[in-house]
């Protein structure tokens, strides 16, 4: 049996007073998910370990059954994976939003939705203002700005320390962002041939200062604010780390002799990369409500073709969950059911091989939060023969009822896999 996990980012979301105190999930209805619900067996996960952040690159690691006590070193590594950059020992590297900043506020963690070709011009802009007299100053390459994908990019400090506080921008939206500066780690340990936590988070701040200078004349957000449009106008650097060290998936699991990921989203594709999947590029994949959702779906079902596991994810749902747009959830969660599931449910219906499919978010992005919740899932795993349990829809309470229970991290992936019980 071939498996699939087709991932809403963000899907799962809280009771909303306008839409009669049920969830956009409740409320979108989806046929599809709640067909394979219906047809299949449903329950929860908890996919955040105690004591680690609810974000995608926590919750995504674990759904695949990675222990992230043992491999988790923060976004920046997988997506230094994700863009070709291969880290070395002593690199640090974190991951650098482009966001933007206003009356002294965090506006938006995205530069007001900033597109791949205009971030490339800030991101060397940068790498040339303010890496390159750093590193003639020190003698060596000790900082790099990469370009990554819309507002998500990479900055990579040699010898850097990762035992440094940061804030991810997406969970403080109108908040001040000087009280959210970097800050050394308490008791951080001095680590060989690395600087120390606290001059990490001083070389830090002041690049994230030194960028707003640069940025506030450079010529694209001078037209911006012309148009009185939001401006790419600050680096906010979080999440970093070391080089990872993981187990691919065929090493975990025998049953996967080969798999794939589709993604627009440089970190999903980095875990990929350490997973030991093939990266799937999908032309018009944007991360966004726009992104191509058919393009997705076939790239899905040529892979199942030849490989035995599958995963494809969708940031849609947890970019309208930031930006607190109801309504933009709401498309985003039918898009993903009638233009990605629909099709890849009837191409499975005419394979040879049975196909495992398992539906879930990896966090919640409640809309009237506008950040990740650490909280427990809905999932669903349809294929054919499975004896279906009594859920009648895929929702967040209704999977509460669901024959699986109440699942831990790694436990999703054993039963997913392996077709048995905990």
């Amino acid at each position: 049996m071939k498996h699939i996990i087709i991932l809403g980012d963000g899907m799962a979301d809280h009771p909303i007073k306008s839409l009669g105190n049920i969830t956009p999930l409740q409320h979108a209805r989806p046929k599809y998910m709640n067909m394979l619900a219906r047809n299949g067996r449903c329950g929860r996960l908890i996919t955040v370990p105690e004591g680690f952040p609810p974000g995608s690159e926590v919750a995504n690691t674990a759904i695949l059954g990675y222990d992230l006590n043992k491999v988790y070193e923060g976004r920046g590594p997988l997506e230094a994976a994700s863009i070709g950059y291969e880290m070395e020992a002593d690199d640090f590297a974190i991951r650098c939003n482009i966001i933007t900043l206003q009356d002294g506020k965090i506006i938006t963690h995205n530069g007001g939705n900033l597109e791949t070709a205009d971030a490339d011009v800030l991101i060397k802009m940068l790498n040339k203002e303010l890496a390159a007299p750093i590193n003639a100053e020190q003698g060596c390459e000790r900082v790099k700005f990469i370009t990554g994908i819309q507002y998500r990019h990479l900055l990579v400090i040699k010898g850097g320390s990762k035992h440094i506080v940061c804030n991810p921008p997406h969970d403080h939206p109108n908040e001040q962002w000087e009280p959210l500066l970097v800050k050394a780690e308490q008791n951080a340990p001095n680590e060989p041939g690395r600087m120390t936590a606290e001059q990490t988070a001083t070389l830090l701040n002041t690049l994230i200062l030194r960028s707003q200078e640069l940025l506030a004349k450079h010529p694209y957000n001078i037209a911006k604010a012309n148009h009185g449009e939001r401006q790419a106008n600050s680096i906010w650097p979080w999440s970093g780390g070391y080089r990872p060290s993981m187990q691919t998936l065929m090493q975990q699991y025998p049953q996967i002799k080969t798999g794939a990921v589709i993604s627009a989203v440089d970190l999903i594709r980095g875990i990929g990369h350490y997973a030991g999947l093939r990266i799937i590029e999908v032309e018009g994949a944007t991360g966004l409500a726009n992104t191509n959702y058919e393009g997705k779906a076939q790239a899905a079902i040529e892979a199942l073709k030849t490989d035995d596991f599958v995963f494809v994810h969708v940031e849609a749902t947890d970019e309208a969950g930031h930006d607190g747009d109801l309504d933009l959830k709401l498309k985003a969660i039918d898009y993903l059911d009638t233009r990605l599931i629909k099709p890849i449910y009837e191409a499975v219906g005419e394979m040879n091989e049975p196909v495992a499919i398992a539906v879930l978010p990896d966090h919640p992005t409640p809309v009237e939060m506008r950040i990740h919740v650490n909280e427990p899932v809905p999932f669903l795993i349809w294929h054919q023969g499975i004896k279906a349990d009594d859920v009648q829809n895929y929702d967040e309470e209704a999977c509460v009822s669901g024959s699986y229970g109440l699942l831990r991290l790694n436990e999703f992936m054993i039963i997913f896999i392996n077709g048995t019980a905990i």
